[in-house]
């Protein structure tokens, strides 16, 4: 019986802060309320920088989180199939450079893969059109025995695009371990623990105020007023310390989630994974456009030559140029 009568007391004494904090809640939204207990404005002013640096979190991670999505880049309009997906850009471009005839050209671009399948990220995808492009052009010129510049300076570009799409890869990573995960640990750990320390602050407040309530004085039976025992004053004693000391623990778990150079650590590193990205990416083309400068010339001079060529008079024709 007495062990009945402890668990229901024990009930009561954890239902009864609940049912207080409630019935004040209540009121304070009906407007039966009108005091209430007001925060220190060093804490107001946290509550507000918290909840900025939240929506600052939030928004950054909708737009930054794609870079764990391979394909953010990859262009929606194109259907490529699982062949063209194979093997690599070098291995392609390897097996194209041996092939003899159009039919080894084409098993040499739908050759299985020796490896995972291509990423799908818009360089892979330029890399694949213009090596496919290139292998066109090279088809119909090995009747001619010739070479094609344009077949050529495509083939230079595919495998410079799928350098790049490494590289881009390569940040991804970067950015996904050393940004993405630092500012989800922030906005779903740090600041969800601020967000727990201020509602305990918030029921602490609530039942502040509810023994508060209890304390005011009533008018009796004949209209005297009734007298509030001590057992309500420490009540009141009570609350208000558990109050002060909710708020003083608030305020320094914001203080520390405001202090902290986490975020903008990691923005650093945000920063310098895009900054070395496009660094190598200008290498690569640096390196590519002087050669593909270079077929254009030469193929400007063989077109000037052919022309003047065509012009000569019959009995005196000029020489040609080496233009294979």
């Amino acid at each position: 019986m007495d062990k009945f009568q402890a668990f229901g007391k024990n009930i009561s004494a954890s239902f009864t802060p609940f049912a207080a904090r409630t019935q004040q809640y209540v009121k304070e939204q009906l407007g039966q309320t009108e005091d209430k207990t007001q925060l220190p404005d060093e804490y107001v002013e946290l509550e507000k920088r918290v909840d900025a640096l939240k929506q600052v979190h939030q928004k950054m991670l909708q737009v930054t989180s794609q870079y764990s999505n391979e394909s953010y880049d990859y262009p929606p309009n194109i259907r490529e199939s699982f062949a063209d997906m194979g093997s690599t850009i070098a291995e392609k471009a390897r097996l194209l450079s041996g092939a003899t005839s159009p039919a080894e050209a084409q098993a040499a671009l739908t050759a299985p893969p020796s490896a995972k399948p291509q990423p799908k990220t818009f360089s892979h995808a330029t890399a694949r059109a213009a090596l496919a492009s290139s292998s066109l052009l090279q088809q119909q010129k090995q009747s001619l025995g010739s070479e094609d510049p344009l077949a050529a300076a495509l083939e230079k570009l595919a495998l410079a695009s799928e350098r790049v799409g490494e590289a881009r890869l390569a940040q991804d990573t970067q950015i996904q371990s050393r940004y993405l995960a630092g500012w989800n640990t922030t906005l779903n750990t740090n600041i969800m623990f601020a967000t727990r320390a201020r509602k305990n602050v918030e029921n602490a407040r609530l039942l502040l105020d509810a023994a508060k309530t209890r304390t005011k004085p009533k008018p009796g039976p004949t209209g005297e007023t009734q007298s509030i025992g001590d057992e309500f004053r420490l009540d009141v004693e009570q609350a208000e310390d558990e109050f002060v000391g909710q708020t003083e623990e608030a305020v320094s778990v914001m203080k520390n989630i405001l202090d902290t150079p986490e975020p903008l650590r990691h923005l650093a590193e945000l920063i310098a994974a895009q900054l070395d990205y496009h660094k190598k990416a200008y290498e690569i083309l640096s390196e590519l456009a002087p050669e593909i400068d270079a077929l254009q010339v030469e193929q400007e001079v063989c077109s000037a030559s052919g022309l003047s060529s065509n012009r000569s008079l019959p009995s005196r024709p000029s020489p040609k140029p080496d233009c294979h």
